[in-house]
């Protein structure tokens, strides 16, 4: 249900009269790539630094735990905002994009399984990934509500 509604780009964009079909095809595509492309990118970021194994990842000294989870609350909080994005920034939808953005942390514990030296962790995605969703969206929001009254 979820890939039918992002896929159904002819709700999403008002289409001009192209000459071809080739033509319509190209701006679709084009107007896809600019409202999803972000999103795409940074699950690609997230997905190269969750397949890096434990004897890859750095060591901060003490304040490893913290760069850490901190690296997954801005992670997921810039997902979620981006696909926000493809959303239209739609009020409404910020709730779907949050969704969004927890779906593809339970996928990505999943893909740690596979990872050596990396396990997945229920805790990473109730807390970190979700705080981090959520924050992202809620702080957007009143950062550009306190532009508009400017």
């Amino acid at each position: 249900m979820i890939f039918a509604y992002l896929l159904d780009l002819d709700r999403h964009f008002r289409l001009p009269d192209l000459p071809t079909h080739r033509g319509r095809i190209r701006f679709m595509l084009k107007m896809w790539i600019r409202r999803w492309g972000l999103a795409v990118l940074t699950m690609c970021v997230i997905f190269v630094f969750s397949s890096r194994s434990s004897a890859e990842l750095p060591n901060f000294g003490r304040w490893d735990y913290f760069v850490k989870k901190g690296g997954h609350v801005l992670g997921y909080g810039l997902l979620a905002l981006s696909y926000w994005r493809g959303l239209n920034l739609e009020r409404g939808k910020k709730l779907f994009a949050w969704q969004l953005a927890v779906c593809y942390a339970i996928t990505d514990e999943i893909h740690q399984v596979f990872v050596p030296g990396r396990h997945p962790s229920l805790f990473d995605i109730l807390f970190f990934d979700n705080l981090g969703a959520m924050l992202g969206l809620i702080l957007w929001e009143r950062i550009a509500m306190g532009q508009r009254k400017l």
